[in-house]
């Protein structure tokens, strides 16, 4: 029987008024949204947006103003260690692996503070769901290719027994064919586990692959929410576009 990463929640997470500066002005603006428990949802919008330092801020890696909630608990004071420790486990964009330690070894590293039955537990779980690594344990990471290597950025982040995964550009610099292998592996966990993950795009069909919700982003403001009707629709993807560039959906003056 697989590990279950659900939670019982309405809300998994809540962010309200989220704001984070670098240097003298804002990149993130005050931004609200909630993440339904066992759903996916997503940041949309194009490189610069804010869509990482939203992901980054809310695992506790940026400073940022604002209130966070959590399965109910206001986390906004506690540190990144504290909220990895409470299960808001973060993917980095550019899967960040350790390219000399083998498959395993990483896996390991993702589950160090598990007990080994519950570390072999997970490995068990993971490999079931990317069986491409499963015949690379005992590669050095650095010599999968871009595909494996971001099953095994997701492996890793998964042994943490994550109650919140927080994906930063799982598509970035993969081939298509290649994105479309990584996100039928994350639907399945998803729906295997009812796995709750936030998840930052540049690819609107990346996204609607996996995503229930979505918010398109653009100079640090949210400027469009899609359900899940509208991210399978073709107007929903004009919509989208057109908040991407300001079209009908024009951000607030910039602080």
């Amino acid at each position: 029987m697989r590990e279950s990463l659900h939670t019982a929640a309405a809300h998994l997470l809540e962010v309200e008024g989220l704001t984070v500066r670098y240097g003298a002005g804002p990149v993130v603006h005050g931004i609200a949204l909630a993440v339904p428990d066992g759903s996916v949802a997503a940041l949309l919008g194009a490189n610069g947006a804010g869509k990482s330092s939203t992901l980054r801020a809310i695992a506790g890696l940026e400073p940022a103003q604002g209130r966070l909630r959590f399965d109910g608990h206001d986390i906004t004071r506690l540190s990144a260690a504290q909220r990895f420790r409470a299960g808001i486990v973060y993917v980095p964009e550019g899967r960040a692996i350790v390219s000399d330690l083998s498959v395993e070894e990483n896996l390991t590293l993702g589950g160090y503070f598990a007990d080994a039955a519950t570390r072999a537990q997970r490995q068990r779980m993971v490999l079931d769901f990317f069986p491409e690594i499963a015949n690379r344990l005992r590669a050095p990471a650095g010599l999968l290719s871009g595909g494996e290597q971001q099953m095994l950025a997701i492996g890793r982040g998964l042994m943490s027994g994550p109650r919140l995964l927080l994906l930063d550009e799982p598509s970035l610099g993969l081939a298509p064919l290649l994105v479309a292998r990584v996100y039928e592996r994350l639907a399945l966990v998803q729906r295997e586990q009812q796995l709750t993950a936030l998840l930052v795009e540049q690819s609107f069909h990346a996204a609607a692959r996996l995503a229930s919700r979505a918010w398109v982003m653009r100079h640090g403001h949210l400027v469009g929410e899609l359900d899940a009707d509208a991210l399978h629709s073709r107007e929903g993807r004009q919509q989208a576009i057109d908040a991407y560039l300001g079209a009908r959906h024009a951000a607030p003056a910039v602080a």
